[in-house]
């Protein structure tokens, strides 16, 4: 067993006698910070990443896609051009998501700082200190800010990297990237998994909304391409005889701030830095318990659903009502709403630029398409039967989360054991 020394940092706690702690700063050969006018975006081009693409220790391309003009890639990166294995460290909105550089053809966004570390040390291992949940305790209690908290640039030569010799940082890098990615590879089963399960459910709900839970129905052609045949005794209706939109400013601060995500309307929670922060939520349109609520703003990500609470949303999202609360049953409504986003259908009547997240359901497109509608107690029966089919979809879906949690928790705590040496490989 290796011997051990404390470190005098309570968050390291004890390392190995021959590792020592310097400042992270001083062992790098080059810091560019890409903070300053936002690049002129367009619809392809050179890819940019942003914060948004750095998560988990990887850029993922996928979660958003950005492009600039080639024409300008000089004039955007001319502080500094990305060379494999360069750390990217995001500096706000999220603060302190890691990654290494994989490919050269990219342009680097505001908020975040490229880091490149002398010879003595490791980008890849310096990766996985920057990722230790002690360093990123460590780091967030550096940031300022009330809304979008972030890390000034003068606060990073405060930062320690626990250094062992570069041999025994290449062995640790080695260990980590076999570890990490059996457990990632575990933690994407299992996302696959829910992503049947939620097609699954997608399924059920889209058949019983369209076509009702009765197989022995007569049909009839609805004339509509996005809904087919329907049930005999239902008929179609715009929805704008269905629903109103209402806006109505709340003037004043006080409110709890609703964000309409994948999960559901839920207060915002700003510790974590994600998503829109406003100066002031005075502007933000009222929401009541009850009211359906949409983020028409980019029919790919965005979702709608009832409220639960009393609070405000932004003034951009839709808020409406049924017309008649008595005669209609509000779950129905809903999981055709929900369904319209999965299916894409309120996709197909968007109009925008999809490419950059802005592809919008404008109201008269909204108001003005026909849905099917069911006699109200055959609404309430399809809205009991799909919440019947989709709790027990929901129950193995939370056991696989539950588990993908596990798994990260247990990969955070590794890293932490083995960057600080309190485990030896």
């Amino acid at each position: 067993m290796r011997e051990m020394k404390d470190s005098g940092v309570e968050w390291i706690g004890k390392i190995p006698k021959d590792w020592e702690i310097v400042p992270l700063t001083k062992q790098l050969d080059s810091i560019v910070d890409y903070r300053g006018k936002t690049p002129e975006k367009t619809e392809e081009g050179t890819f940019l990443v942003t914060a948004k693409n750095i998560k988990d220790g990887k850029i993922c391309y996928e979660l958003s896609k950005e492009y600039v003009r080639e024409a300008d890639y000089e004039e955007i990166m001319h502080r500094g051009i990305p060379q494999i294995g360069d750390i990217l460290f995001t500096t706000e909105a999220p603060l302190g998501q890691v990654a290494n550089v994989d490919r050269t053809d990219i342009a680097l966004a505001q908020r975040i700082i490229k880091f490149r570390a002398l010879s003595t040390v490791n980008n890849y291992y310096l990766k996985y200190w920057m990722l230790n949940e002690g360093f990123q305790q460590f780091l967030h209690s550096l940031s300022t800010g009330s809304t979008a908290t972030g890390i000034k640039s003068s606060k990073l030569f405060l930062l320690p990297l626990v250094r062992p010799n570069i041999e025994q940082q290449n062995k640790i890098v080695e260990y980590l990237d076999a570890k990490c990615s059996k457990i990632d590879e575990i933690v994407e089963k299992q996302k696959v998994i829910i992503e049947k399960l939620e097609e699954y459910k997608l399924s059920i709900i889209t058949e019983a909304v369209t076509s009702g839970i009765n197989p022995d129905v007569e049909m009839k052609d609805s004339g509509s391409v996005w809904f087919g045949n329907i049930p005999i005794n239902w008929e179609m209706k715009r929805l704008k005889y269905v629903f109103h939109i209402q806006k109505d400013i709340a003037g004043e601060e006080g409110h709890t701030v609703l964000s309409i995500t994948q999960r559901g309307i839920i207060p915002k929670d700003f510790s974590n830095n994600e998503g829109q922060f406003a100066n002031s939520y005075a502007n933000y349109q009222l929401v009541h318990k009850g009211d359906f609520a949409m983020n028409h703003m980019d029919l790919l990500t965005g979702w709608v659903d009832i409220s639960k609470y009393e609070g405000v949303t932004s003034p951009d999202y839709r808020v409406f009502v049924l017309n008649d609360k008595n005669g209609m049953c509000p779950k129905y409504y809903l999981y055709m709403m929900q369904m319209c986003y999965s299916a894409r259908i309120f996709y197909g009547l968007g109009q925008g630029v999809s490419g950059m997240g802005r592809w919008r359901l404008q109201a008269d497109k909204f108001l003005n398409f026909y849905i099917p509608i069911p006699p109200y107690d055959e609404q309430k029966k399809i809205a009991d039967y799909i919440t019947d089919k989709v709790n027990h979809i929901e129950v193995e879906i939370d056991k696989r989360n539950k588990l993908i949690k596990k798994y990260q928790e247990y990969k955070k705590s590794l890293i932490y054991e083995v960057v600080t040496g309190k485990k030896e490989v």
